[in-house]
């Protein structure tokens, strides 16, 4: 039986970042590198962090998320980024970068973990996209203007 060595780091250097591009271009598909690099360095300042888990030192998973404080979800991590490359999905990669953000969160004050996605809210979702003509994407709403 194979022994996998995993682990999760915050990805801090252009180095790092340039090795998470493919996988995080598996979810922001529209992004090129140099775009997701001058994105990343700005939304770094307002307080953006990016995981990375690594299993046998190739990053399979990711986490991008910022520490936030509002009325509804109190002090939180909120979650804009998580993916899995495709090559290895369904192995539990996701999970247990969850559960280190989770954990992660707990550490550092946070009363929730945060992400969107309510695809529940059917009604909700026809008045964003027939009423006001917001476009769905990734399960949140958006209108160019």
């Amino acid at each position: 039986m194979k022994v996998t060595t995993e682990k999760i780091l915050e990805l801090t250097t252009s180095a790092q970042w340039k090795e998470a591009f493919p996988i995080m271009n598996q979810l922001r598909s529209d992004l090129v590198e140099n775009t997701y690099l001058e994105l990343l360095s700005e939304m770094k300042e307002d307080g953006y962090r990016l995981f990375a888990l690594f299993a046998e030192d190739n990053i399979v998973a990711l986490a991008g998320l910022s520490f936030r404080v509002n009325f509804y979800s109190k002090r939180h991590v909120f979650i804009y980024d998580l993916v899995t490359n495709a090559s290895h999905r369904s192995l539990g990669y996701g999970e247990k970068l969850l559960n280190y953000i989770h954990a992660w969160a707990k550490e550092n004050g946070a009363e929730y973990v945060a992400l969107e996605s309510g695809i529940q809210r059917i009604d909700a979702h026809r008045f964003y996209e027939e009423r006001l003509n917001y476009d769905k994407w990734c399960f949140s709403f958006r209108k160019k203007i």
